[in-house]
């Protein structure tokens, strides 16, 4: 169990084979498109404090328009759906292994460090 800022205990529950939060095998991809939202932030330890925020509870998409660097902010970080080219891979690697629902800790791409949320 760790805290976050706020002093609110969290506990992570990752897969130590994919460093992603839940199981190690994602969701089904249907029709070759993946619906998912993110948070984009500069720098790490800003991602890890935000990502300690949402496993204490937070709301993803409150913590997405506040801090995020992506325009998607404006929609709760919501990317919509999208192909496996539209994507950077680290990104659409990471969507790949989340199920539903589920939120990935900090994934690096050349853009800064991605939040993830899958949503369909």
């Amino acid at each position: 169990m760790g805290k976050n800022k706020y002093g609110k205990e969290y506990q992570k529950k990752v897969n130590p084979s994919t460093g992603q939060k839940g199981g190690s095998k994602g969701d089904p991809i249907r029709g070759g498109k993946i619906k998912a939202s993110h948070i984009l932030i500069d720098k790490f330890s800003r991602a890890t404090e935000i990502y300690e925020d949402l496993e204490a509870g937070e709301k993803f998409e409150s913590l997405a328009q506040q801090y995020s660097s992506c325009p998607s902010k404006k929609k709760g970080g919501n990317l919509g759906d999208f192909s496996k080219g539209d994507m950077v891979s680290e990104f659409w690697n990471a969507c790949s292994k989340l199920k539903v629902g589920e939120i990935s800790q900090p994934v690096k791409t050349q853009h800064g460090y991605h939040i993830i949320k899958r949503t369909g």
